[in-house]
């Protein structure tokens, strides 16, 4: 009897520690998925404001360099205090539950979940790289070109998020496809908007046409 006793208060002390790793974990897990989402949003915002960027440069003096010195200011504050920020404490808080739960780097899921997470840092660069012109007032991409490059973060957002949630569940191949079925709507849609656009200012500009010829009349 008195070994049993003995051995409770060592059973409750061992569960209590548990319960706090685990509450740890669950704590660093939701600092990741909040800094992730913050991450996520200042890439899609920031690649919105590169596309009102390169739109402004088909404008006329002084309304262009009004607006483009706005989008570089509000680029600058966007990307420093926002996304950087965001994409380092995401990744920092990753590595920490990576650390405490090691097993998840032996699973394959995990492995595929890693690969779409690199492509998002190659994509984070890539726009460090168009902020970094823009800021030169180098503008070497037009919007339908960015619309697209804006597409690419939906698409490893879309990757990352079913991996997370299904698991081992999915299968690979399905999977695959999804994403690039995804990918094929998402550039038919942008390509369905510029047409849709293209045709209300088309008529917006006869229209203005016939104004101007009826009041020559």
């Amino acid at each position: 009897m008195s070994s049993r006793a003995e051995s409770r208060p060592f059973d409750c002390a061992q569960g209590d520690k548990l319960k706090i790793l685990k509450m740890d974990f669950l704590y660093i897990k939701a600092l990741h998925i909040i800094f992730v989402v913050t991450w996520f949003a200042g890439l899609f915002y920031m690649v919105r404001l590169f596309i009102y960027h390169s739109e402004a440069e088909k404008k006329e003096e002084p309304a262009k360099e009004i607006l483009q010195t706005q989008y570089k200011l509000m680029e600058k504050r966007l990307w420093y205090i926002i996304t950087w920020p965001s994409a380092v404490l995401a990744s920092f808080f990753a590595f920490w539950m990576l650390y405490k739960n090691p097993v998840y780097l032996e699973m394959p899921w995990m492995h595929v979940k890693l690969a779409f997470v690199l492509a998002l840092y190659f994509y984070h660069g890539a726009c460090h790289s168009i902020y970094k012109q823009l800021q030169r007032n180098e503008v070497k991409y037009n919007s339908l070109k960015l619309r697209i490059w804006n597409e690419v973060a939906t698409i490893i957002l879309f990757a990352i998020v079913f991996l997370v949630v299904l698991k081992n569940a999915i299968n690979w191949i399905w999977g695959v496809i999804g994403i690039f079925l995804v990918s094929i709507l998402l550039m038919m849609s942008v390509r369905l908007y510029k047409k849709v656009r293209a045709k209300k200012s088309w008529d917006k500009f006869e229209k203005k046409l016939m104004e101007e010829d009826e009041k020559q009349s």
